[in-house]
Formats: C-alpha cells, structure tokens, sequence
C-alpha cells in the first residue's frame, strides 16, 4: 500500500513506517497522523510562502498571505490529495469507512499534510520542498498573481461588479446524505447573463464556491478573457 504511494511522490522513505502513520486516521488506531500532520502543516506554509516569493517578485506581503492561504487550505489540499490517490492509501476505522471517510476533505486534506510531515522527518527539509514542490507544480505553474489568494466567489462578484453587472444569486436545489455526511447541490444563477452554473460539496459553502468556479468559466468562455 505505502510503497507505491511512496513511488507516486517520488520519495522513497528510509523509515517506512512514518508513511504508514501518516496514512493512518485516529479511527484506526495509534500511532495515528495527528502528529506528522501538525508538523507537515508548518512545513507546507514555508515552502509555499518560498515558492510564491520567488515566483512573484513583485508581490507585496499582503498579496502573498492570501495566496498561500489559497494555496493551502483544505479545499486544495483536498484536491491535490485525490489526485495523489490519498483516499485509497488510507487507513479508517470500521465507522469511518461505512461513512465515506475516504471521500471527507478534512480527512484526506489532513493525511496529505501528514504525508509532507512524514517527508520532512525522514529526510529534511529540502526533501519536503522537492515532494511539495512537485505535489503543486500544476497549481503553482496555471496560478494567476491577478487571482491567487480570491475565491470564485470573490473573483466572480469582482468581475461583474466591474462592469456595473447585478451580483450572482446562490441557491441550495437539493441536499442528500445523512446528518454527518451530507452533499449540497447548489445553483449560481447570473441572471444579466443568462448563465445558472452547477456545483456540489460536502458543505453549502463548498457547494457555492464550485458553482461559482462554474459560472466564472462559463463568463471567461463567453467574453473570451477572465479580465
């Protein structure tokens, strides 16, 4: 199971065993991540703050806060931790697994800075900066200094407002799953544009954000600029 996770981040641990805590949840048993995923947590902000100060000279302080706070919060984390296959490495307890805890953003957020934790106890600090390096150089190579750090929400509502456009209206068109495990649909409707976008999440806000991800494509696409 570790092994190939190991390959996958292009580090081979010497200490086996912290990759394997890593990916252990506190529902499984001990040793468990809550821990590695403490000290990964710091370690991820240094190099994300390091990355963004070389990649944007120009970038005042404030600028660079909200965009390493983009960068690593726990949607994105989610995000990059599904693409790593975080969900299928992990190990849950009997309850965690019957109610999609593979799935659960703050799980799989969390296991992902673990991970990075994990890298930087086993081999340093320059060995947590090449796995996260490469964990985010996707995001960090598509990033935009004019966006980095603003939520659709909030580069949609700016957009319109540019352009003196009422601002977009968020509805919650259906809700399923149980009371711990529940998925949001909602719309994002700009109605001066006649665009009603669609997204979905373990939580209304997550849900709008999507939506408004959507809505704010759907805009790019048809003016033929995000600007």
């Amino acid at each position: 199971m570790a092994d190939g996770f190991g390959e996958r981040l292009s580090y081979d641990f010497r200490e086996p065993g912290l990759l394997r805590q890593a990916l252990t949840h506190r529902s499984y048993g001990t040793p468990h991540n809550e821990r590695l995923e403490f000290v990964g947590d710091a370690v991820l902000n240094c190099v994300v703050a390091i990355s963004l100060y070389e990649r944007f000279p120009g970038m005042p302080e404030g600028d660079l806060s909200r965009a390493r706070a983009h960068l690593v919060n726990r949607d994105t984390l989610a995000q990059l931790a599904r693409r790593l296959g975080v969900g299928n490495e992990l190990r849950l307890g009997e309850g965690e697994l019957r109610s999609g805890g593979a799935e659960r953003n703050s799980i799989v957020a969390d296991a992902l800075e673990a991970v990075f934790g994990a890298v930087f106890l086993d081999g340093g600090f320059a060995a947590a900066r090449r796995v996260i390096d490469t964990v985010y150089a996707e995001v960090l190579s598509e990033a935009d200094p004019a966006v980095l750090g603003k939520d659709p929400k909030t580069q949609l509502q700016e957009w319109l407002q540019a352009r003196h456009l009422p601002v977009p209206e968020y509805l919650v068109v259906a809700t399923s799953g149980e009371a711990h495990a529940q998925q949001f649909e909602v719309e994002c409707r700009v109605h001066a544009l006649g665009i009603v976008a669609q997204g979905s999440g373990p939580s209304r806000r997550t849900a709008e954000q999507q939506a408004a991800s959507e809505a704010y494509s759907a805009v790019a696409t048809r003016r033929g600029t995000h600007g």
